[in-house]
């Protein structure tokens, strides 16, 4: 069996079904990633997740609910006195913003170990990570991630990154510049949104993010481009890719992540990158009509990809 490993951050999602009356689920970036990995994938493919969480009863709940959903939590790492972060979605004609409580997370030593780190990613074939999973992270530990990381993609190990970037999260520009630039180095496949890089790297359109991580040694690169044409690159060769349709918009919540799942799916299962692309927009599409981060297993349309 294959291991495919997304790194990051669980948090409790609170999301508002009625006037003040909010359901709890459970979510995070590179999470949902893995969800719908999961969703997608064959089972040749086992799909992990990795990260820190308290020894709280809702930590405890958090684990529960991916052993449920048949995402490992044999990598999760506990720590003894911090508790699992909270977010609250806020919605305003379906498009989202949140707010967070996650200052002190278990999440945020996530990389203070090495032995538990290194532990966490021996065995992974093919690694998921994202900006925010870099932001939680203190200075050392982020050099300790991408030492490991450095070894893994030398063994042939598979990287994905999704810069993901939120500048409230970083001290200055010139740190999360520095900070992504270096992951996108030992990366082999960076799914950026141009709305992000447009913000942090000033970039004019889609290409110049694409020739930007070109530069830094991706293979594949794909800008998500907030409904619009979708830019792409795999062996030097730009793609376009315009066959967009977006309706009944409810809540944006996971659409990138997503689509970063629908993706890689795809692509491990041999799918040439514009069919790829395709099934990862028509999955995207589907999870914006629905309220929270995560679509019910049972309800995301069953695709034909196979390992």
């Amino acid at each position: 069996m294959k291991n495919f490993v997304s790194v990051g951050e669980c948090m409790i999602e609170l999301s508002n079904i009625e006037d003040r009356i909010f359901k709890m689920g459970f979510a995070g970036d590179t999470l949902n990633t893995a969800w719908y990995a999961r969703a997608l994938l064959s089972d040749a493919w086992s799909v992990s997740f990795a990260t820190k969480l308290g020894n709280d009863e809702l930590s405890q709940n958090a684990v529960s609910f991916l052993t449920e959903n048949n995402i490992g939590t044999d990598l999760i790492d506990y720590h003894p006195s911090r508790k699992i972060g909270i977010y609250l979605i806020h919605l305003k004609k379906g498009e989202r913003s949140f707010s967070y409580w996650r200052d002190n997370s278990a999440a945020r030593t996530l990389a203070d170990n090495k032995s538990s780190l290194e532990k966490m990613l021996s065995k992974a074939e093919f690694i998921h990570f994202s900006g925010i999973t870099l932001a939680i992270m203190s200075n050392t530990g982020r050099k300790l991630f991408f030492n490991i990381l450095k070894d893994h993609k030398q063994r042939g190990v598979g990287i994905s990154f999704d810069p993901n970037i939120r500048l409230a999260m970083w001290n200055d520009l010139t740190e999360v510049k520095k900070t992504i630039s270096k992951a996108a180095e030992l990366s082999t496949i960076v799914l950026p949104s141009f709305e992000d890089e447009k913000l942090c790297f000033k970039d004019r359109n889609p290409s110049e993010t694409i020739r930007r991580y070109e530069s830094l040694g991706a293979k594949i690169i794909v800008v998500k481009n907030s409904g619009e044409k979708i830019f792409a690159l795999k062996d030097s060769k730009e793609i376009i890719f315009d066959n967009i349709t977006i309706k009944n918009v409810v809540d944006t919540t996971g659409a990138g992540d997503s689509f970063n799942g629908g993706f890689l799916a795809s692509i491990l299962s041999g799918i040439d990158i514009n069919e790829a692309i395709f099934k990862a927009h028509s999955l995207a599409s589907k999870v914006i009509c629905e309220k929270g981060a995560l679509v019910p297993m049972d309800k995301i349309s069953k695709m034909q990809i196979s390992a």
